[in-house]
């Protein structure tokens, strides 16, 4: 399940702690440099475009994040990204958040091609992209990331 995602819940995983009723996934989901990071770009984007970052949670637990990593583009293409907790990884999670994240495009009038990329060597993110009907669409370079490939669903 998806909660849409508030400056108060970034706070709180910062922190260390689970916001609102929820529990925290063993280990955290991320760093807090990670979070503080997507913390400012989801304050930064939303601006002008929201929602746009949102908690995974199963059963009652904070498990990860997915977002908007950029404003969307002209003609209604965003690009997102989503992570899960190293302890709560390999059950099917990001998958599940992936096809929510669809759903919620699919229904938001401003909103018609959902894109995102992956390391050349994350096989994983890559399965859950493909598992969601997401077709490749080309690799880039990317100075911090290195070698990507491009992917885009229409919704």
């Amino acid at each position: 399940m998806l909660i849409e995602a508030t400056d108060a819940h970034f706070a709180a995983l910062i922190a260390g702690r689970a916001p609102d009723d929820l529990t925290l996934a063993e280990g955290g989901i991320e760093a807090s440099e990670v979070l503080a990071m997507l913390r400012g770009l989801s304050a930064e984007v939303g601006e002008n475009f929201e929602p746009n970052a949102w908690l995974i949670v199963e059963d009652g637990e904070v498990v990860g994040l997915c977002s908007l990593v950029r404003l969307p583009y002209v003609g209604g293409a965003v690009m997102i990204g989503y992570g899960v907790a190293a302890s709560r990884r390999r059950r099917g999670i990001a998958g599940r958040a992936v096809a929510d994240l669809l759903d919620w495009a699919r229904g938001d009038y401003r909103v018609s091609e959902v894109t995102a990329e992956t390391s050349i060597h994350n096989a994983p993110s890559q399965r859950v992209l493909e598992a969601n009907g997401f077709a490749r669409s080309g690799e880039r370079e990317d100075e911090d990331d290195g070698p990507l490939f491009c992917w885009r669903a229409s919704v």
